[in-house]
């Protein structure tokens, strides 16, 4: 026997609640436990979990609509099952039936007294009430066609099919923020303003961007590497002055040798294939029941492009110089820009750094790229005012965010190839020894 899906009573003050989104659709198998909707209530929103299993038979209800607690919303049953007349129906016509034998008896008898508050509140059925409340309709509008004028579910019915139809919420937004709906047409059930309608005159669009291409594939592949991947991000503020220093002497150099100049970029990179030596189990995969750890040290940096970021790869990266590194740094980057990378450019990481220190970011939340296991994020070298031996003076500093993946690495060998790379680069000179 279908079994019914009730919406929740939260409380004691709680007497109705609005579906804000359905997880599910009819036809559907719903496990035990399993969210099937998302509902509102004047405190929070949560989501309602499955009783039992089974098929999501019936849903009762549409978007945006409000439902009195303890009153069934959908069904969920066997495969093929056919509900029969829906009890929560049943009830409202026999109290709408017992409503309206009880007001002709009091009518004859001549019990019935008009007050200033009938007058205020038009007289109707518990149905109708109802029914006026789930399209958001007012029922000092219609005029009821039942015994001293009390609405009945048909006049409701026939004002909704001559008139607009809102549900509660789009109502409500639409009253808040003074907005017109004459000329709105609904995109919810048989043409129905719901919120969503409300929002997008609340935030027209003036320009569509289509969600395909490279921008889809970076989108799918982020989403999945967020809700499958436990990341941990650590942060670390490292001093700038040896670096800034051993960049301006080397400048003039290797730009003689290579045609490029020197950036902080070829720095970090060689900074962190150094570290990655000497800590492979942040140069590692996840490859199945196996931790995979890297024999060679392959660093991708992620590269802005129009409308994505694409991570060309620097194989080997520990066994190279400076100037070498300058220049394949600066060849990667130049076919990434000009979207001539193979797929060998794209291949083969075991680490992967994400430089925002050209815009004013001092620190950010990298997402691990997938098979890696950690990613660096750099921000911007920033000035600072520190004590030096009792005096204050000025010192240039930028902060590292690695995140790793905590299946793989642990919070301590995290922090101390961190520490590690913070001393590389406080003391850059080794680098080159």
């Amino acid at each position: 026997m279908a079994e019914q899906v009730l919406m929740p009573k939260l409380g004691a003050t709680m007497e109705k609640g609005t579906i804000l989104n359905w997880l599910k659709n009819e036809g559907e198998q719903i496990e035990k436990g399993e969210p099937i909707l998302e509902i509102m209530t004047d405190k929070i929103n949560l989501e309602v979990e499955a009783a039992t299993s089974g098929i999501l038979l019936k849903k009762l209800y549409d978007v945006d609509e409000e439902v009195a607690v303890l009153q069934p919303i959908a069904y969920i049953g066997e495969q093929g099952e056919v509900i029969g007349k829906i009890e929560t129906n049943l009830v409202e016509n026999r109290i709408e039936d017992e409503t309206l034998v009880n007001e002709n008896i009091i009518s004859t008898t001549g019990i019935a007294q008009q007050t200033d508050t009938a007058v205020q509140k038009p007289r109707k059925t518990p149905a109708a009430n109802k029914l006026a409340k789930e399209n958001g309709i007012n029922l000092l509008q219609i005029k009821g066609t039942g015994p001293n004028n009390r609405i009945h579910v048909k006049d409701v019915e026939l004002f909704i099919n001559s008139k607009q139809k809102v549900s509660p919420l789009a109502s409500k937004l639409a009253n808040d923020k003074d907005i017109d709906l004459t000329n709105i047409k609904g995109t919810g059930f048989n043409e129905k303003i719901v919120s969503a309608d409300i929002d997008l005159i609340r935030t027209p669009i003036s320009q569509s961007i289509q969600y395909a291409g490279i921008r889809k594939v970076i989108g799918e592949r982020m989403a999945q590497s967020a809700s499958t991947v436990p990341h941990v991000t650590l942060t670390s503020e490292v001093e700038m002055t040896e670096v800034i220093e051993l960049r301006e002497k080397l400048l003039e150099k290797i730009n003689k040798v290579t045609g490029f100049r020197l950036s902080y970029t070829e720095i970090f990179i060689k900074a962190v294939a150094h570290a990655l030596k000497s800590h492979k189990i942040i140069n590692a995969s996840l490859n199945g029941n196996m931790i995979e750890l890297h024999s060679e040290v392959n660093i991708g940096l992620a590269v802005s492009v129009p409308n994505g970021l694409v991570v060309p790869v620097i194989k080997n990266a520990d066994a190279m110089g400076l100037s070498t590194l300058t220049r394949e740094n600066k060849r990667l980057v130049k076919l990434a820009r000009e979207n001539k990378l193979s797929p060998e450019n794209l291949a083969g990481g075991t680490f992967t750094i994400s430089n925002l220190g050209m815009y004013a970011i001092d620190s950010f939340t990298p997402i691990i790229n997938q098979p890696q296991s950690a990613i660096l994020g750099i921000g911007r070298i920033h000035e600072k005012v520190v004590s030096n031996n009792g005096s204050l003076v000025a010192k240039q500093f930028v902060t590292l965010s690695l995140s790793f993946d905590h299946r793989v690495i642990d919070g301590a060998p995290a922090a101390e190839f961190l520490t590690e790379l913070n001393k590389i680069l406080e003391n850059p000179y080794e680098l080159i020894v």
